[in-house]
């Protein structure tokens, strides 16, 4: 049976072209969205309106992003030119979420490792940090392919050991600026943080994966040890009796503790990055628990999104000139972090998970509606931009611009329109629907909540993939439960 979800598809591109002013057209412009997106992504059908929705305007915003240069194609994060971006436009930062988000598209294979040796060959500048490694891994788990993976590893070999001679530091851990983890003005401030040591950590874990997969047990080997003792620091030092926490210092600091230092309590913060441990399989059970605050609204849940920092701190939301500010406000960046990080926890748990499936649909249900403007008439579009007010919906970094004059002075328009800064499709298609790629085959472990009754992706890579589940059978007509197969 071949499911046809075509013109679903049509019906929200067309909506989504009609209500867009495209500003900054790139490598695929509207006029070609559709034929682009029906050609390359996979298609959704699922019980939840606002969920769909929210998952085909993310498709219809990332293609947006592609951008031809003389070294292939690249992602974008901002449309418009930023003075802080490196060569074409492109910053580093992002670039994890960038390949889990498109790794689903059907001409990834070429487009994304055009853009991974963009990286790996220097063309772009590394001013941020990022799980590359990881995400590189990721890409390779949907589109297999031993060679690439071969000349990858010597170069992420590279790129890892000279993060190692910048910032780790004799504790063991690494050391980072908020500002350069894409998190300035946070509460924990700069120094040893959840961020770039879950990163290396994670990376560390994944180099060890890829090399034993290409028979390099040596390299394999060296990272494998790499991982269990930055784990092991983790473990020791960042965990602060209930949550993973950072410990603030300066980057002359010589940081060679073995025991975790005492913080003053103005920067002893829960912070949502505290979750990253969990996006790479780092976190033991026994530290769940902390799984909680994000329902918690004294902790991070809050009527908008999850919050950065806890509600309860009382630098919550501090002062400050600045409109990127990494305090309390929601960001898409750190949300989809920690949406992956939950969803691992859920699986990786089992029947233990201390969070169900429906608490998990609903913060991602959640992160979907956010991703709405009310017009000054009171319509709503679709929408994703930087940061967004926790308590009021507000897009606050545009806010924030608007009210500043910043767009007469830098002579662009909205900065953050269509800013591609955190994953939503792969939230669905990884996290809720639980698809994984072995050998080129789709599997897939949901963990959707008890009120859906079906959901069916098509056109998962170019082998076209089907992945459904229905209850009883009726929607689909396969029989119930859940079928994988190729079209």
């Amino acid at each position: 049976m071949t499911l046809d979800f075509t013109e679903k598809l049509r019906a929200y591109v067309s909506a989504f072209n009609a209500a867009d002013e495209e500003l900054y057209p790139q490598a695929i412009p509207n006029e070609a969205a559709f034929a682009y997106l029906q050609q390359n992504a996979p298609l959704l059908d699922c019980p939840d309106e606002a969920l769909e929705t929210t998952y085909y305007f993310r498709l219809w915003t990332l293609r947006k992003h592609f951008k031809r240069t003389p070294f292939g194609h690249v992602l974008t994060e901002f449309l418009p030119p930023v003075g802080w971006a490196g060569p074409y436009n492109t910053i580093n930062c992002a670039v994890g979420h960038h390949l889990r988000e498109a790794r689903w598209l059907a001409d990834a294979p070429e487009k994304l490792w055009e853009y991974i040796c963009f990286w790996l060959d220097g063309h772009g500048a590394i001013g941020y940090s990022m799980w590359f490694a990881s995400a590189v891994e990721s890409y390779f788990r949907i589109h297999p392919n031993a060679d690439r993976m071969r000349e990858a590893l010597p170069k992420l070999d590279l790129l890892y050991r000279q993060r190692e001679e910048t910032n780790l530091r004799p504790c063991g851990l690494f050391w980072s600026i908020d500002d350069r983890d894409g998190m300035e003005y946070s509460v924990g401030g700069s120094g040893l943080r959840p961020t770039l040591n879950s990163y290396m950590c994670g990376d560390a874990f994944a180099m060890a994966r890829m090399a034993q997969a290409v028979g390099n047990d040596a390299l394999a080997r060296a990272y494998r040890e790499r991982g269990e003792g930055l784990r092991e620091c983790m473990n020791a030092l960042l965990w602060d009796g209930d949550f993973y926490r950072t410990i603030p210092c300066e980057e002359d600091d010589p940081a060679d503790f073995t025991v975790r230092p005492a913080v003053e309590e103005s920067r002893r913060v829960r912070e949502l990055v505290g979750y990253l441990p969990w996006y790479f399989h780092l976190a033991p059970p026994e530290k769940d628990g902390a799984l909680r605050q994000l329902f918690d609204p004294n902790g991070f849940a809050a009527p908008f999104g999850l919050t950065t920092a806890e509600r309860r701190h009382p630098r919550f939301l501090f002062s400050n000139a600045h409109e990127c500010l990494w305090n309390g406000y929601v960001w898409p960046f750190a949300t989809a972090q920690t949406l992956t990080a939950l969803a691992n926890a859920i699986r990786d748990r089992g029947a233990a998970s201390p969070v169900s499936n429906g608490e998990y649909y609903a913060l991602l249900r959640q992160y979907a509606l956010c991703h709405r403007l009310t017009e000054a008439d009171g319509s709503v579009r679709c929408w994703i931009d930087e940061d967004l007010h926790p308590l009021t919906g507000r897009w606050y970094c545009r806010d924030e611009l608007a009210r500043k004059g910043y767009e007469q002075r830098a002579g662009i328009r909205e900065r953050g329109k269509d800013y591609n800064h955190s994953t939503f499709c792969d939230l669905v298609l990884s996290g809720l629907l639980g698809i994984r790629f072995e050998n080129g085959v789709p599997t897939a472990r949901p963990i959707v909540p008890p009120e859906w009754d079906h959901f069916a992706v098509t056109g998962l890579t170019a082998e076209n993939w089907t992945v459904l589940w229905d209850r009883d059978g009726a929607r689909y007509g396969l029989g119930p439960g859940l079928h994988c197969f190729r079209a």
